[in-house]
């Protein structure tokens, strides 16, 4: 099972996010206190569970969370600042909606531009080691999804309720026969590179 926190008696947020690689939609994160005596052993990185497994938990985390915040930053801020500095924006803007705030943070990664005044910690692979950084990854993750999945019925030539973004053949195809749309990263390669053996 996960650890609960990092530091016991002080008020943690985990910080996730969701999104950073795809071609089109935006990054979503999100920051997430759980009260010190939780505990769930299905608990895990959203990537470790089935999507049925994260509604599920995302129902849970929702409900049982001392408090709870999920933030997108869109595509056109993406292209301006970078995705890196869009992840980490993003997770700042879904603390600073947190009531109570929280004493510390926990941040998913290696990287963070901290815009809050808060201290900080950057975990390689938190969302496998910590409650609270799993729980945001989870709300990221399915909160980005479902909007995606709405996002899709915009557009539905480009298979986003399957794809998500994300770059796969089907996504390229679409691309290079529809051409691209106000929610596409113009700052990520968008045309998959042919070789001259293709």
């Amino acid at each position: 099972m996960l650890e609960v926190c990092l530091t016991p008696g002080r008020r943690e947020a985990g910080c996730d996010e969701a999104g950073r690689g795809p071609l089109a939609g935006p990054v979503v994160a999100a920051a997430v206190i759980l009260p010190p005596d939780y505990s769930n052993p299905g608990l895990n990185d959203s990537k470790q569970l089935n999507e049925r497994q994260r509604d599920q938990l995302r129902t849970e985390i929702e409900r049982e969370a001392l408090a709870w915040a999920v933030a997108v930053v869109e595509p056109e801020e993406i292209d301006r600042l970078n995705i890196l500095h869009a992840s980490t924006h993003a997770m700042c803007l879904a603390v600073k909606q947190l009531n109570p705030q929280p004493d510390f943070l926990l941040i998913d990664g290696n990287r963070f531009y901290n815009e809050t005044s808060l201290p900080y910690r950057c975990i390689v692979h938190g969302d496998a080691l910590y409650m609270p950084i799993a729980a945001a990854s989870i709300l990221a993750k399915t909160h980005r999804d479902e909007l995606m999945a709405r996002l899709h019925e915009q557009y539905p030539q480009y298979g986003w309720d399957r794809n998500k973004g994300y770059p796969t053949a089907e996504h390229y195809q679409a691309i290079e026969q529809f051409g691209i749309t106000p929610l596409h990263r113009r700052s990520f390669t968008l045309y998959k590179q042919h070789s001259l053996f293709d």
